[in-house]
C-alpha cells in the first residue's frame, strides 16, 4: 500500500544472548506477517510479541536454552507511533526538547 511504515526494536538479553538474538531475528517478521498489521498495528505488535515468545520457548525447551530478554519496539505507521515492550526496556520520546512519558516499564514493584 502507499502508507509509510518504520519499525525499530531493541532487545536486552538476560542470562545470555539467545533470546535477544531470536527476538531480533523473528519479531519484525511476525509483525509484518500479522493479519492485523494494516487495520490494527497495536494488536499486531502485541500478538507478535506473544507469538515470538511462544516460538522461542519451544526452541529453548528443545535446545535447553536458559536465556531471556527484555524488548521494546516502535512501529511508525503514517503519522502514528505504536510502542510495545516487555520487561524494563523503555522508549523515550523527546518533543521540542521535553521528554514525553510513553510507557511505564515493567518492574517487580509495579502492580
Amino acid at each position: 500500500d502507499d502508507i509509510d511504515r518504520a519499525y525499530f526494536a531493541v532487545f536486552d538479553g538476560h542470562g545470555g544472548v539467545d533470546a535477544a538474538n531470536y527476538s531480533a531475528t523473528h519479531l519484525h517478521v511476525n509483525v509484518g506477517l500479522h493479519e492485523e498489521i494494516v487495520k490494527n498495528p497495536a494488536k499486531a505488535l502485541k500478538c507478535s510479541f506473544q507469538k515470538t515468545d511462544e516460538m522461542f520457548l519451544s526452541k529453548a525447551k528443545r535446545e535447553r536454552l536458559r536465556s531471556g530478554t527484555t524488548g521494546v519496539s516502535a512501529l511508525i505507521v503514517g503519522n502514528k507511533l505504536h510502542i510495545a515492550w516487555l520487561g524494563d526496556s523503555q522508549v523515550m520520546l523527546v518533543q521540542q526538547g521535553n521528554a514525553v512519558t510513553l510507557m511505564e516499564p515493567h518492574k517487580p514493584e509495579r502492580e
